[in-house]
């Protein structure tokens, strides 16, 4: 009888350890965006993320009014990328004009901001010049005006000019001059040769261009250089 008794209660602690098991499962249901259902059973255990970001959906609207949307990890992304460039522009032709050219493209437009010391009060023509190189002392090896679309030499904005046509800078009495400038029709190492002003070089002159003599603008003497590179 004694026997009988031990086996019933060892049975007893046998189904109630199962039920404590059963007791630590839980059902999860799962609703899909078509309206489907499933149902799945966990044990009481945390996921691990193993560090990664939260899935979330974004929906976008195009001017049409039509809508898409798409996942996301959680990273977020930039639109536009903006590039910069500073170019130092060194002296040339015996002068003392040094100074420095920022650009910065953001979207499809090139900022250009140039500042210089050391110049001749009055105005100097500024361009680019389809050649990288200020390694001659009078700048001559940075070549002719930048011209990919083979234009003749004008004021920038009319219906004629060069790619490089920039336009003049005006020195005060103290030999500092300023510009800034905006264009669409540069870019900044990008792979359209007609636009991409990598690898060419800034040059400022010791006259003003008149925008008319060909092929320069009768600007005489080049007094400053500057490569262009990223």
């Amino acid at each position: 009888m004694k026997k009988v008794y031990i086996g019933f209660l060892a049975l007893g602690l046998i189904l109630g350890v199962q039920s404590c098991k059963d007791a630590d499962k839980h059902e999860h249901e799962h609703t899909h965006k078509d309206g489907t259902t499933h149902s799945h059973d966990h044990e009481d255990d945390h996921h691990e993320e193993k560090g990664m970001k939260e899935a979330h959906d974004h929906e976008h609207t195009h001017k049409d009014g039509t809508t898409h949307s798409h996942g996301h990890d959680g990273d977020h992304h930039d639109d536009e990328t903006i590039k910069s460039l500073v170019v130092a522009m060194g002296s040339k032709s015996g002068s003392n004009v040094t100074g420095t050219i920022t650009l910065t493209q953001s979207g499809d437009t090139v900022n250009m901001v140039a500042n210089f010391d050391g110049l001749s009060e009055g105005s100097h023509a500024i361009h680019i010049h389809q050649n990288g190189d200020c390694s001659s002392d009078d700048g001559t090896s940075a070549g002719g005006h930048w011209n990919p679309t083979e234009e003749k030499h004008g004021k920038w904005g009319e219906e004629m000019h060069h790619s490089g046509d920039i336009g003049n800078l005006m020195a005060d009495a103290k030999g500092n001059a300023s510009l800034s400038f905006s264009t669409d029709k540069w870019c900044i190492d990008c792979d359209d040769e007609n636009k991409n002003v990598v690898g060419k070089a800034f040059i400022v002159h010791a006259k003003a261009d008149d925008f008319e003599s060909q092929p320069s603008g009768a600007a005489g003497q080049r007094v400053a250089c500057g490569v262009i590179e990223m």
